[in-house]
């Protein structure tokens, strides 16, 4: 069964892999997005070229690496590739393990595709008081409007690079 499509989040940081003076924008290559089931209602757009975005519920940190050969081998040598994973991770409060986790995703999608630039973005902070309208009930996942928000951001950090 093929992973359903779904879409992403705010970057934290941008790890670099190639020149940074050849614009995403000028590119018909477009970006993917991977993720956990934050990224689910999350849209991000380029000037052009398309934006692909993969959503794994429940999915941990390895998890998603798990999935990157296949979704890049798929992809058309996108120009970057976003991923947004953790959250399901963060439960466990095992931040060093997390940290080796993240290392491993990057090298994964360093070795599968050498040339795009990673951006990691997430896991996103849980509900806090005063942010009502940027989650659903259960205090975890984004609602249309925290959806949104996270698209607008993705789609800038796309643009900008």
């Amino acid at each position: 069964a093929r992973p359903r499509a779904t879409t992403s989040p705010p970057p934290v940081f941008e790890i670099s892999t190639r020149n940074r003076f050849s614009p995403l924008r000028e590119t018909e290559r477009g970006a993917v997005i991977v993720g956990d089931s934050i990224v689910r209602h999350v849209r991000a757009t380029l000037a052009e070229g398309k934006v692909h975005t993969h959503c794994f519920p429940g999915a941990r940190v390895l998890d998603v690496s798990a999935q990157i050969p296949a979704i890049l081998k798929a992809d058309e040598s996108p120009r970057a590739v976003v991923l947004h994973a953790g959250v399901n991770d963060t439960t466990q409060r095992q931040t060093e393990t997390l940290k080796r986790d993240f290392r491993s995703l990057i090298e994964t999608v360093r070795s599968t595709m050498p040339a795009a630039t990673i951006i990691v973005s997430g896991p996103l902070p849980t509900y806090r008081r005063g942010h009502e309208r940027l989650f659903r009930a259960d205090g975890l996942h984004p609602s249309i409007v925290g959806a949104e928000l996270l698209s607008d951001n993705i789609s800038r950090t796309l643009r900008s690079i």
